[in-house]
């Protein structure tokens, strides 16, 4: 079903667009796809949550959780099966587990520190497909990144709510995970795709 979407909709944009390069349908095909898994895996994950009665909860979650993902980014699963896995369990499994368990201010304090730190050295974490190349670039995203996360780290320690405090150091958390070298490492996939590009240039 997937590449027959795909494949109908590039043909409908070579039609439309017949000047358009290779390489830029390679790009369109790129996007296609992610859109694609985007609303596919967010039918099944929403739908999930629902029948759980966790809706309201998971939609708090994706929002903190994409807001300290959109600067510092982070490696994507290679098969689609993988994507729907590991965003099952992120996030209808965060999201349950931040409903029911209630975590020490100290423990909070000492995994908040050691997810800045840990943000600050490997965030923006790149792909492949999508290396980050400009310094500029970079440090702007290193930056926002390092902010976002103190901020969730001082709100988790002086919030009353739990279920928010949860959410903000679980998607901390998370996210080290997810720019984390060993993470790459174990996926097979290469880290810090930009100097390839900057060793080329040089």
């Amino acid at each position: 079903m997937r590449k027959k979407i795909i494949k109908c909709s590039l043909k409908a944009i070579k039609n439309k667009y017949p000047n358009y390069s290779e390489e830029r349908l390679d790009e369109l095909r790129y996007g296609l796809e992610g859109l694609y898994l985007l609303i596919t895996k967010s039918i099944i994950i929403f739908g999930i949550a629902y029948f759980l009665g966790i809706l309201g909860e998971l939609i708090v979650f994706t929002v903190i959780y994409n807001i300290i993902r959109a600067t510092s980014f982070g490696i994507h699963a290679t098969k689609s099966w993988i994507c729907l896995v590991s965003s099952l369990t992120i996030f209808i499994g965060l999201t349950y587990l931040s409903t029911i368990v209630s975590i020490p201010i100290g423990t909070r304090v000492i995994v908040g520190i050691i997810g800045i730190f840990y943000i600050n050295k490997y965030s923006p974490a790149d792909t492949k497909k999508r290396p980050i190349v400009s310094p500029k670039r970079r440090m702007v995203y290193k930056t926002i990144s390092t902010i976002i996360a103190c901020v969730f780290v001082v709100i988790s320690i002086i919030t009353t709510n739990d279920f928010i405090a949860n959410c903000l150091l679980f998607s901390l958390v998370t996210q080290c995970v997810m720019i984390s070298p060993l993470t790459y490492k174990l996926s097979g996939q290469p880290f810090d795709n930009y100097k390839t590009y900057v060793l080329n240039a040089s």
